[in-house]
């Protein structure tokens, strides 16, 4: 089966062509690097010829508020149009626990209009939402500098691994279309900035991190359930301390 991966070359969309390949599938990891652009449109039609499955993972460059509107807004129009053109059976989006939630955030309001026209698309459709990436504490602790310390909410977060969501990539892909939601999380819970901290100092890092109820997490106030799962279809096997152990990106 043809299934082109959009963000094809980036951390979850290289580690989830893998995964394909290796189940036997014709795996295409379309990128702007690969000559594939789904804001300007070039190579997209080329690209999704044949194609049965597409996965949507890619993300903005900028995380600034119109930025990162238009860039969903556009990406996404040009893809499921190009998907309708191309007879594409399955279109998979890969969004965010909490999107509904943390609408102060222009990041996840316009994730949000990323979903709705998905929804709206007329493709059968999966959208994963997954909790926060582990690959992503240091930025999280770099978002949260303030006067040489890291300000940080307590609320509680629920981490996965890439590795764990690139598995789930894979098989959602393979599966039939739910058109909704599934929920993947990490299979362990701790508080931001305790998490944070304990990463910092295995890293050797020592930054103080400051507990902030008040401390916006990329422009949105967390509630303690804001970025948890208690819904997940699927848990993540792989904990912090296995993947800090063996990751190459601490």
């Amino acid at each position: 089966m043809k299934i082109v991966i959009i963000g094809g070359t980036g951390l979850i969309g290289s580690k989830t062509t893998e995964r394909l390949r290796a189940k036997g599938h014709e795996a295409i990891a379309a990128s702007p690097n690969t000559g594939v652009n789904t804001i300007t449109g070039e190579g997209v039609a080329e690209a999704l010829t044949g194609a049965e499955v597409v996965l949507d993972l890619a993300n903005s460059p900028s995380f600034e508020d119109e930025a990162v509107m238009e860039f969903f807004e556009t990406s996404g129009r040009n893809l499921l149009a190009a998907e309708k053109a191309a007879g594409v059976r399955h279109h998979v989006a890969l969004s965010v626990v909490g999107t509904e939630r943390l609408q102060e955030s222009g990041y996840f309001r316009a994730k949000l209009v990323q979903e709705k026209l998905i929804r709206e698309g007329g493709i059968p459709y999966t959208i994963v939402h997954s909790t926060q990436f582990m690959e992503f504490l240091a930025g999280i602790a770099q978002s949260g500098m303030v006067d040489g310390k890291i300000h940080l909410s307590p609320a509680s977060v629920q981490p996965i691994a890439s590795d764990d969501v690139a598995d789930a990539m894979a098989d959602v892909a393979l599966g039939k279309p739910v058109n909704g939601l599934v929920e993947i999380a990490g299979p362990e819970r701790f508080r931001l900035n305790e998490l944070v901290a304990r990463y910092l100092k295995a890293s050797g890092d020592s930054r103080e991190v400051v507990a902030d109820p008040g401390a916006r997490y990329f422009g949105a106030r967390l509630e303690d359930g804001s970025l948890v799962a208690d819904k997940a279809q699927r848990l993540g096997k792989v904990g912090f301390e296995q993947w800090f152990a063996t990751s190459s990106r601490r």
